[in-house]
């Protein structure tokens, strides 16, 4: 085989090992996009946290019917929630209490207890709507994967 030969087929092999590891760094194995992550709202926290239950009311700017978990695609979602405090200290008019909008960053794999967080550090009273605030209480681990059965598609 001639030196030039040799030099071609070395560029070719170098070329297509830099292919393979390109497309095999890119390529996604089928259970990375059948992941999401899990957003709850049905659990009681512990009233001594200051933290109650929410309300879903909206997902990104569109209505939903209110569902105690959400299964999301990993991403960034916004949610607006109602709270649903009860502690006799809450001395606000029902005008006040109007829903709130927070963004939530959804991993794979990971389960969202959403709340609303009563600030206690002073007396609330008549028009004031700073005595809540939506956020995520609790976060844990949580196997969460889309069902791609044929009764689900």
């Amino acid at each position: 085989m001639s030196q030039g030969v040799k030099m071609r087929t070395f560029i070719l092999a170098a070329s297509l090992l830099g292919s393979t590891a390109l497309l095999s760094g890119c390529a996604s194995s089928p259970e990375d996009d059948l992941s999401c992550g899990t957003v709850s709202g049905y659990l009681q926290p512990d009233a001594s946290t200051h933290w109650y239950r929410v309300v879903v009311t909206h997902l990104d700017g569109k209505p939903v019917v209110s569902k105690p978990n959400y299964q999301l695609a990993p991403g960034e979602y916004e949610f607006t929630v109602a709270e649903l405090i009860d502690a006799p200290s809450l001395g606000v008019s029902l005008s006040a209490r109007t829903p709130k909008t927070f963004t939530l960053m959804v991993e794979g794999h990971q389960r969202y207890h959403i709340g609303a967080l009563f600030h206690t550090d002073k007396r609330y009273m008549g028009k004031d709507t700073n005595y809540w605030e939506p956020g995520v209480w609790q976060q844990e681990n949580h196997d969460c994967q889309f069902d791609l059965s044929p009764e689900t598609k």
